[in-house]
């Protein structure tokens, strides 16, 4: 991913984890992201049992192969699988949008 995808992406995802949680409920819950190579994470982070820290629990991963975004999900034994209902798309809004609504229950409960 070049310097530019990278940062127009960066700018998206702050947006969107931004708009996502509402203000009163931040101090319980966070959207937040990764970027790495190729690859963006959209995580969540909650405030561990009994502890000061914060646990990330990984949403879907979008991936960029051969100028095509894929969207992954990840299973109990944290091994991420790609999403075969959902085309790779060469615009990277397109799979958010498409994580975001989740028609078919694989990041949203």
């Amino acid at each position: 991913m070049d310097e530019i995808t990278k940062k127009r992406i960066k700018n998206m995802m702050e947006k969107y984890v931004e708009s996502k949680v509402p203000k009163h409920l931040q101090t319980q819950l966070r959207l937040n992201f990764k970027i790495r190579g190729n690859n963006v994470t959209l995580f969540q982070e909650r405030p561990a049992f009994m502890s000061d820290r914060w646990v990330e629990i990984d949403i879907a991963q979008f991936r960029l192969a051969d100028g095509q975004w894929r969207v992954y999900w990840k299973d109990s034994k944290n091994k991420w699988h790609n999403i075969e209902e959902i085309t790779p798309e060469e615009n990277f809004e397109d799979q958010l949008k498409k994580v975001d609504e989740d028609k078919n229950g694989f990041f949203w409960v």
